[in-house]
């Protein structure tokens, strides 16, 4: 992920779509579809993503050119999403990650190319999976959790929740 001068956070990634014919030698090919996402759904992909992780995308496509160093006009299709769905359970995702391990780097993009590794993906950034506020042991003590129970009751209606 990477942000625009004008701070707008901005990540492109490709998903790997398996087509629903196999060729001649019985295989399934892919066709790999540019995405182009911004701002906080951008920043939401590039830290709830993986290499590998099932997603789904909502946008719609659009074709830009620029002139190459060559001088030559180059078109390019992407996918501007709109709105992104992690379609695999926090329980796949991590059995993901413990067999191909945190660190990637070097892995065969080709393999399993739904999404990027946010270790070794294409938004330039770094996340560390091992931080300490990850790993750190859930306890019902934790002041910053605004959700904890302090023993007031919560007013909420069914009519203020999204579903």
């Amino acid at each position: 992920m990477r942000y625009t001068s004008s701070g707008v956070a901005v990540a492109t990634f490709t998903v790997a779509v398996n087509r629903q014919f196999t060729n001649q030698q019985g295989e399934r090919e892919a066709d790999f579809i540019n995405c182009v996402i911004w701002r906080k759904s951008a920043e939401n992909f590039a830290n709830f993503t993986h290499k590998g992780s099932l997603v789904g995308v909502d946008g719609r496509i659009q074709t830009r050119s620029y002139e190459n160093q060559q001088g030559n006009r180059v078109y390019v299709t992407e996918v501007i999403v709109d709105n992104f769905s992690l379609l695999e359970s926090r329980s796949q995702s991590e059995r993901y990650q413990q067999q191909h391990g945190n660190d990637t780097q070097g892995s065969d993009s080709s393999r399993n190319p739904a999404t990027n590794n946010s270790e070794n993906n294409p938004f330039g950034n770094s996340v560390n999976k091992n931080s300490t506020e990850n790993n750190a042991p859930k306890s019902g003590n934790n002041n910053n959790d605004p959700f904890a129970d302090n023993g007031k009751q919560i007013d909420i209606s069914d009519d203020d929740l999204p579903f």
